[in-house]
């Protein structure tokens, strides 16, 4: 997944698009050149926060908000048959691969849904906010829950080889 900074002119769609794949990009790039276990390894006591768990929960995320929330299809979780997102941090028997293609597979889902949408004001129910929703606003969502697992990604990676930036 190429990183390619978000424009600083361009119109509301463009930008959140930009900026949202900038994110996706970055989670992947955080991950680059680790092995499976490198991927798993947990951040500290008692949290079992890994980069690989966090590829997996963005799988979720992603599939939750733009599959079930805007797209109405009803889906299982992907790693949980109890309908808990928590699930998907625990990455102890993930590989790279499986999480990877996961969540490739939920972001081009997402991509297309959103590309489909007519507009930004394209609204669907959150059944847990019992409210509606427009596309604009689940987009900031998660442009908001990549950058904030993004730093927890930046503090895994350093952790494991000292590789650092932004």
């Amino acid at each position: 997944m190429e990183r390619i900074s978000p424009p600083l002119v361009g119109g509301e769609r463009e930008t959140l698009r930009a900026y949202l794949d900038y994110h996706r990009a970055t989670l992947a790039w955080k991950c680059e050149g680790l092995t499976d276990e490198q991927l798993r390894r947990a951040s500290m006591p008692p949290s079992s926060l890994s980069l690989l768990g966090l590829v997996r929960h963005m799988a979720e995320v992603e599939r939750h908000w733009f599959r079930r929330v805007l797209g109405g299809e009803e889906l299982p979780h992907l790693w949980s048959d109890t309908h808990d997102f928590q699930a998907a941090y625990d990455a102890s028997g993930s590989t790279r691969a499986e999480a990877f293609a996961a969540w490739e597979a939920e972001v081009a889902h997402a991509r297309r849904i959103e590309a489909e949408a007519d507009s930004l004001d394209v609204a669907a129910y959150v059944p847990s906010w019992k409210e509606e929703a427009s596309l604009r606003l689940l987009m900031l969502h998660l442009i908001h829950e990549y950058a904030r697992h993004n730093g927890h990604a930046d503090f895994l990676r350093e952790a494991i080889d000292g590789a650092t930036g932004a």
